[in-house]
């Protein structure tokens, strides 16, 4: 019996734990709350938008963290990444991962860039070293180098600019959710703020 409610009680302080924790984000410290919403691409779903550049420590450890969540996210959330291309050198990489995509190739080669830029220290940021880079997953260079200068890739540079503008982005890595609230850092936290924001708009569902 003791056994029982000894059990019992574990399971209600864990809970009000959880609770407490969720409690404690706020507004300004912990996530930032657009002044402007903007539309989502899946109405019906929650987005989660998470902008990052390839040469980015925080990304780079966020990463994993958002790895972990990707596989256990529920059906009505609606995740996509967008590269940052709010500099010269991180249009290039924003470039890179467009032609990725295009290209059919980013399962393969999103994480690997990551780890060639840091655990690899092979810092492929430019166009040249993503041309060579790619070259191990099949595309050859010259292919690759006539995408990355293409108007469907510039378009899509484009787009990620004006949604980095109206989010007021200044850094990476940077995840909205739904069009209304960001959050910033390179640790589990995030995706707790995540899932607690997210959490939010499904009750408001």
């Amino acid at each position: 019996m003791k056994n029982f409610i000894l059990t019992g009680l574990t399971a209600i302080v864990a809970v009000l734990s959880t609770q407490t924790m969720a409690a404690d984000f706020v507004a300004g410290k912990d996530y930032t709350v657009v002044q402007n919403p903007e539309k989502t691409s899946v109405p019906n779903k929650i987005e989660v938008r998470e902008f990052f550049w390839y040469g980015c420590t925080y990304c780079f450890k966020l990463e994993p963290h958002m790895q972990t969540w990707l596989k256990k996210i529920p059906n009505d959330i609606y995740f996509l990444r967008t590269p940052a291309a709010m500099t010269p050198m991180w249009e290039q990489g924003a470039r890179a991962y467009y032609v990725s995509e295009a290209l059919g190739v980013r399962k393969r080669t999103h994480l690997p860039l990551f780890h060639a830029n840091f655990s690899g220290n092979q810092k492929i940021l430019q166009k040249d070293a993503f041309a060579k880079f790619f070259t191990r997953y099949g595309v050859p260079e010259k292919q690759f180098n006539s995408m990355f200068d293409s108007f469907a890739i510039t378009s899509k540079i484009a787009e990620s600019n004006q949604l980095a503008r109206k989010y007021q982005l200044t850094g990476v890595p940077a995840v909205v959710v739904n069009g209304k609230y960001i959050v910033q850092g390179g640790d589990e936290k995030v995706i707790q703020v995540v899932e607690y924001l997210v959490d939010k708009e499904r009750k408001k569902k």
